[in-house]
């Protein structure tokens, strides 16, 4: 029922044979942390980087999709938001972070 002495006194010298210590027991986690950072998160700070600097680089006459789905071309920039005509006569507002795709030129056909 109860661990016999014999084993409890045993357990911590078993422990301190080991030649890295604690170290040995950290290694697997800190492992683990080394790969999530490759995996997961480096890949993600390199889209928000090409993200922004798409945005950036937005010019009068690009065609772009926006995050709701509307496919147009930009007729006015401003500091925070850009002026997209998605038809003949038809103008929408909307933020540079909406934008998720700029289009060829030619894409989007104007009738």
């Amino acid at each position: 029922m109860f661990i016999s002495e014999a084993f409890a006194q045993a357990a911590p010298a078993a422990a301190a044979d080991s030649p890295f210590g604690s170290l040995g027991s950290m290694l697997p986690l800190v492992l683990m942390f080394v790969v999530l950072y490759f995996v997961m998160i480096r890949p993600q700070m390199k889209r928000q980087k090409e993200a922004k600097a798409m945005i950036d680089a937005l010019a009068k006459g690009d065609e772009v999709v926006t995050s709701g789905g509307m496919l147009g071309k930009i007729a006015k920039i401003g500091e925070s938001y850009l002026t997209v005509e998605i038809a003949n006569g038809v103008e929408i507002q909307v933020q540079r972070g909406a934008v998720v795709q700029v289009l060829p030129k030619g894409t989007v056909a104007a009738k």
